[in-house]
């Protein structure tokens, strides 16, 4: 029968470790990671630190986009309160011509009713005036008849 032996496994690094171990679990320096004691005891960022000065990279940016934004509403407040103005004042200026326009039209009726009567009295009177010389040219004709009835 074989015999089956279990015994504590150990990884090749931690064999490794186990031979470079003095003075109970401190390792002295290696040739491979030699650090002056400046960068060794240099203190590296967390993951926490790192994610926060991240948000606060972030955080400025959009405070700088709102600023920016908030400016670029108040610059379209203001050019909406100028087109509104400038509306108005179209709107006043189209009502004033409108009046005028009214008030030509009537100018240009009471001329145009002037001129007509001014027309029917002219030719009226030129009717009376051509009637009148109709009846005189008739009272002439009839005049003329007598007068040769007369001399014959």
């Amino acid at each position: 029968m074989k015999g089956l032996v279990v015994g504590p496994m150990k990884t090749p690094e931690y064999s490794e470790w186990w031979v470079k171990k003095i003075n109970n679990n401190v390792s002295g320096p290696s040739q491979e990671n030699s650090q002056s004691i400046e960068e060794h005891l240099r203190v590296v960022p967390s993951e926490l630190e790192i994610i926060k000065q991240d948000f606060e990279r972030r955080n400025a940016k959009l405070e700088k986009k709102i600023e920016q934004m908030e400016e670029e509403k108040t610059n379209l407040r203001l050019d909406v309160d100028v087109q509104k103005l400038e509306a108005d004042k179209l709107r006043k200026g189209k009502n004033k011509a409108e009046e005028e326009l009214d008030s030509l039209k009537m100018d240009y009726k009471k001329l145009h009713l002037s001129m007509r009567t001014a027309w029917l009295e002219k030719n009226s009177e030129q009717w009376r005036v051509e009637n009148q010389v109709r009846n005189r040219d008739h009272v002439m004709g009839e005049a003329v008849v007598q007068i040769r009835e007369v001399a014959n």
